[in-house]
């Protein structure tokens, strides 16, 4: 649990899939080969932009929904394992970095600062794209859906990742892109950065964030300032 007084921050958390990552047309392509597979009609990648943010189960029912099918929960256990085993053989084909995201994890790195990835994403699939930027020996915990009880926007998955990172949540940040990051971080006791472009369908000034930032370029004056926040 969080300490009462907020100190120097000393930590970072990041949600991956719309924050770090552009990994929309790849979570797509896999969404769409299961569509096809029974019988529906593709979706853009605009419309699976809008429905990320809660874990692959979730995306795949609004998927399915979208196309007129109410998926009663015995079948969204059945799409969700194969949308899981589409979409862990392409992880990586269109996947992208988010501007600035390489420049400033690097920076925080040198500077001596903790950072994690906390994302309802699979822990499995977020490590293997992690590596593949060469994310993973900078960071010092990758929290996915799977590895708590709980999801964002519960409390559980930033608390886990500080007691790995050895810091007091009261001293550390969530960075992310939706409701989920933001309300999480709130449930934490956590401050908090919404970062534009990414994966909401509620507008990213109305999401509660303590500051709200265009791309991670301008992450270091945002936490500048959160630390003058009470």
């Amino acid at each position: 649990m969080p300490s009462e007084k907020r100190g120097t921050i000393q930590g970072l958390l990041f949600d991956l899939d719309g924050t770090l990552v552009d990994s929309a047309p790849d979570i797509a392509a896999a969404a769409n080969v299961l569509l096809k597979a029974h019988d529906k009609e593709p979706l853009t990648v605009d419309d699976i932009r809008l429905m990320i943010g809660n874990g692959v189960k979730a995306l795949v029912k609004r998927a399915f929904a979208k196309r007129g099918v109410d998926l009663d929960e015995a079948n969204l256990d059945a799409r969700n394992e194969e949308m899981m085993a589409i979409y862990a053989k392409n992880l990586t084909v269109l996947t992208t970095v988010m501007p600035g995201a390489d420049k400033m994890i690097d920076r925080y790195k040198q500077s001596g600062m903790k950072l994690a990835v906390v994302t309802n994403k699979p822990e499995k699939f977020s490590r293997e794209i992690c590596s593949y930027f060469g994310w993973d020996t900078v960071l010092d915990a990758i929290v996915g859906g799977d590895t708590c009880d709980d999801r964002k926007p519960a409390p559980g998955m930033l608390f886990h990742a500080c007691k790995q990172m050895g810091v007091d949540p009261a001293n550390c940040v969530m960075i992310g892109d939706s409701p989920a990051d933001i309300d999480s971080a709130k449930n934490a006791g956590m401050r908090s950065v919404a970062v534009r472009g990414g994966y909401t369908t509620i507008p990213v000034d109305d999401l509660g964030a303590g500051m709200v930032i265009d791309t991670l370029a301008a992450l270091p004056d945002a936490v500048t300032a959160l630390k003058n926040l009470p």
